[in-house]
């Protein structure tokens, strides 16, 4: 007999419980208030309306009888996408895969849809087309399934690290600093496009006055709200911020986005080995609510999306993830006789097929992978004692590779100045970084998780575009 992990009960005992209180509602009157899946007609003088309301993945039947005043009037004229309120009786259901319904008492049509010009109709529809209403796509049960499941999710990032002591920090989305140093931003000014001001810069070079900005310098939306956090983990200890960043890279993938949320706790007195449990500990944690909490949604999108998702989610959960640096993974890789796309050598940024060989094909489990060399890897990371490494940590799942990257960041001020000029930044702008090294540095660690990469990958859904309410990528921002 199968014993639910997470619960400690059997399924048949979960079912019992469920039967129990479907069985004790019989005969209680109740108002519900929806949107029509549908509405099928009988010849024996009712219809049946499946009722959503979005909180669930299933509706509730209601039975309406041609004796209700507005039956031929109106109920008949209330198609697909209609609002409705209903006050009814719940009763015992005769039909099969249900145990109540809802007799109505009275229906009253709060706003009609015309069931000929409705876009979502009861067939198979692309999500290429979902896309393009995206007001409306939240009405189907996939994308239903999808936005609880993201619900829960973010519901249980915040738990995590408030049970923990962590404080929830809200960073800036305006910003003069670029956290990554990759110069992809998205560029905030209030100047006039048409009538750009100038001023003569060095080497007698033209560039933009932004003196004349409405900040009086160069500013654009943020890619983290790292540097910040640690402004704050070097006061407070132990905090998490969670929030919208913004890339503008080029990448019309099913992988990216423009904007898109990012949890990232920052954590003071933490090496990388604290780095890597907490963030092991936080997969597992948002993992398990998901199954305990949306089992019905995941099994609804294990069924029609993705048939793996939830053996993945429960391997995750009972594993103890594997951890080696990157000079490690290398070797494993060039001796492992796979003919890769990307081939393998030492000091390249590893790519997702070889992310998955190692956790589907060698380990079988995550994997966490450490120490990668210093020249891929952000300024702001701790340099090894060897000079080539940095403490680094990119946490891999299988079907994916990397979701979590993260890094001990470097807490003496010289060495990090040094790495700034190494990757082409200047220090002036960075002072108020430098001055939490000067003035009682400690070691401290942190890393970040997308929200839609997670998301994506628990649900299963192929494009990040279907995991995020309004997706902005390269030409394309509707709604």
């Amino acid at each position: 007999m199968h014993t639910d992990t997470f619960t400690g009960e059997t399924n048949a005992e979960k079912l019992k419980v469920k039967q129990a209180r479907e069985a004790e509602s019989v005969g209680k009157r109740v108002l519900l208030q929806g949107w029509v899946r549908t509405r099928r007609d009988s010849k024996g003088g009712f219809s049946f309306i499946d009722l959503s309301d979005g909180s669930s993945l299933k509706g509730v039947q209601v039975i309406a009888e041609n004796k209700l005043p507005n039956y031929e009037s109106e109920i008949l004229k209330c198609g697909i996408g209609s609002s409705v309120e209903v006050i009814g009786t719940i009763v015992a259901s005769p039909a099969k895969g249900q145990l109540t319904e809802v007799k109505a008492e009275s229906i009253k049509i709060l706003g009609y849809s015309d069931p000929d010009k409705y876009p979502l109709q009861k067939k198979e529809t692309s999500m290429e087309y979902l896309r393009t209403i995206a007001h409306l796509r939240t009405r189907t049960m996939t994308f239903g399934a999808v936005f609880r499941i993201r619900n829960e999710i973010c519901r249980s990032i915040h738990n995590f690290f408030q049970s923990r002591g962590f404080m929830y920090v809200q960073t800036p989305i305006i910003t003069s600093s670029d956290c990554e140093g990759a110069g992809q931003m998205f560029r905030v000014t209030t100047l006039d496009l048409a009538n750009i001001p100038w001023k003569e810069g060095a080497d007698n070079k033209r560039e933009i006055d932004f003196e004349q900005d409405f900040f009086g310098r160069a500013t654009s939306l943020t890619v983290s709200g790292q540097l910040e956090g640690e402004i704050f983990a070097t006061s407070f200890g132990s905090v998490y911020t969670f929030g919208p960043t913004f890339r503008a890279e080029n990448s019309n993938t099913t992988r990216h986005l423009a904007e898109f949320w990012m949890i990232e706790p920052e954590v003071a007195f933490c090496d990388l080995e604290g780095d890597m449990d907490l963030a092991e500990d936080f997969l597992k944690s948002i993992f398990q609510d998901v199954l305990a909490n949306c089992a019905d949604d995941m099994a609804f999108l294990n069924e029609k999306v993705d048939n793996t998702i939830i053996e993945t989610l429960k391997g995750i959960v009972e594993s103890n993830f594997e951890r080696l640096t990157y000079t490690e993974a290398v070797e494993i890789l060039r001796n492992s006789g796979e003919k890769f796309d990307f081939p393998v050598e030492w000091g390249i940024d590893l790519q997702t097929e070889h992310e998955r060989y190692l956790t589907e094909r060698k380990f079988k489990k995550p994997v966490i992978l450490t120490d990668y060399p210093r020249g891929i890897k952000a300024f702001y990371m701790k340099l090894n004692p060897d000079g080539k490494t940095v403490r680094a940590m990119d946490v891999l799942v299988p079907k994916i590779g990397e979701i979590i990257g993260g890094s001990q960041r470097e807490d003496d001020a010289e060495t990090l100045e040094s790495r700034m000029k190494e990757c082409g930044l200047n220090p002036d702008e960075y002072w108020w970084y430098l001055d939490l090294r000067r003035y009682g540095t400690v070691p401290h660690a942190g890393f970040g998780l997308g929200l839609e990469r997670c998301v994506q990958f628990v649900t299963g859904m192929s494009n990040i575009r279907d995991v995020i309410p309004f997706p902005r990528a390269p030409k394309s921002c509707d709604f």
